[in-house]
């Protein structure tokens, strides 16, 4: 971690036409999260004390998605894309009378480690720049270092056959000294086929005036950046073959890990179970020993340890499952608390809830929360019995030990105890239903 104060600037502007899309190419997601999120995620971990995205192309957009992910991150936009200096001169404003180390990010480069941001974070020279080793190195710009540091950096179409023989590329992600920053941002010039202010030619403005510039390497994976939607889709690959090895590494069973789905945020205790076909969307934590069964689908939710859920359960953002409690199939829970050893066995919504320990919710059962303005809460006490098929019209109480009677329509509080009947009495006539049968047959042979 950087001893001296550390602000981040990511570059989130572009508009991706490569990506075929008007949605700009940040907010396209991968592991759950639009691609920002996870540029945002990786700041985050270097405890920066100031964060700025640069927006251009659907800036309110990504305006709206940034102070979602990073509240207290700042949005500067760029009007005109006229390339990574300009946009990081953008930001500069906002730097004024900061003290400290800047390091230059992008909203479409997702899987940047930690490791390597604090090495970039507390390199100690004025101008340090990501490199890698790749495999192919194609038309990525050259690192040629010497004794004294990085020398210069050289983009493809302008190097020779020597220059192009080194393997070491740029990855565009850099850190420098924010005086340094600020005095040559303003010295970059657009003399170059694009018309546009690149911000590798800082190094050499950095050499020009006796400054040190160094590289910190990374592995090639790492600085993967994502242009289309078939990089996208092997992003998304590569994030979950990795996300599926340390699960197992860190002592979690998956019954068929291929099929298994995970966000950027999962996090799943030791010893827990998870079945196959099961999609974690994001904001997800599974305590130890809890198990999650076949074709569930689970997003911003909390499973305390030796919970079962499943198969084919759905648990929304705000539900809590207490210890031992069991959720079974073709169960929905959104926004609502279940106690310990509560038992939900299936066909049942429960939203905008509170289910006291081991209460019984029978199938069928439906927390009527909406009225198509407002929500309301539903309460049910420890140890209640919610019969098959009730609607619980909320805002409604239910008392600990209190029962309803199958088929009820709850609409006032029930009393500690009680047993609650909300149904219509049952008539039957006898013989009726022959006869309705033989007319509706008859007239069907008529039609």
């Amino acid at each position: 971690m950087a001893e001296k104060p550390l602000a981040v600037i990511i570059l989130a502007a572009g508009q991706g036409s490569r990506m075929q899309s008007e949605l700009p190419k940040v907010l396209h997601r991968l592991a759950g999260v639009p691609l920002i999120g996870h540029a945002l995620a990786a700041a985050r971990s270097l405890e920066p004390d100031d964060v700025i995205v640069v927006a251009g192309h659907g800036a309110a957009k990504v305006e709206k998605a940034t102070a979602k992910l990073e509240p207290d991150a700042r949005i500067v936009l760029q009007q005109e894309q006229l390339g990574t200096g300009h946009a990081v001169r953008q930001a500069m404003p906002l730097l004024e009378g900061f003290d400290g180390k800047v390091i230059v990010l992008y909203g479409d480069t997702p899987f940047i480690g930690e490791d390597t941001l604090a090495a970039l974070a507390s390199h100690g020279a004025d101008l340090v720049v990501l490199g890698f080793e790749a495999e192919d190195p194609g038309r990525y710009g050259r690192l040629v270092i010497t004794d004294a540091g990085l020398e210069r950096i050289v983009e493809y179409k302008d190097a020779d056959e020597a220059t192009r023989m080194i393997a070491l590329c740029n990855s565009g992600v850099m850190a420098l000294d924010a005086g340094l920053l600020r005095n040559l941002i303003g010295k970059l010039t657009n003399d170059n086929a694009a018309g546009e202010y690149y911000l590798t030619d800082l190094v050499a403005l950095a050499r020009a005036e006796g400054r040190r510039a160094d590289v910190v390497t990374c592995d090639e994976e790492e600085t993967l950046g994502i242009n289309t939607r078939a990089e996208l889709a092997a992003a998304e690959a590569g994030f979950q073959a990795r996300a599926r090895v340390s699960a197992l590494e860190n002592g979690v069973t998956l019954t068929d890990p291929a099929t298994v789905w995970f966000s950027l945020d999962t996090a799943i205790g030791r010893d827990a179970v998870i079945g196959q076909n099961v999609v974690f969307g994001p904001g997800v934590t599974i305590e130890s020993g809890a198990e999650v069964l076949p074709f569930c689908h689970l997003e911003g939710c909390h499973i305390s340890s030796g919970a079962t859920v499943g198969p084919f359960a759905r648990l929304r953002p705000g539900a809590e499952l207490g210890s031992e409690v069991h959720v079974g199939n073709f169960v929905e829970i959104k926004n609502a608390v279940l106690d310990e050893g509560v038992k939900v066995g299936h066909l049942t919504y429960l939203g905008d809830s509170h289910i006291g320990e081991h209460a019984n919710i029978g199938a069928g059962t439906i927390t009527c929360n909406y009225d198509g303005v407002m929500k309301h809460r539903t309460e049910i006490g420890a140890n209640a019995f919610i019969g098959s098929d009730t609607m619980l019209v909320a805002p409604v109480r239910v008392g600990e030990r209190a029962v309803t009677g199958s088929g009820s329509v709850i609409t006032e509080d029930i009393e500690e105890g009680a047993l609650a009947l909300g149904r219509a009495r049952q008539v039957t006539k006898p013989g009726l239903g022959i006869r309705l049968m033989q007319a509706l047959r008859a007239q069907k042979e008529k039609s």
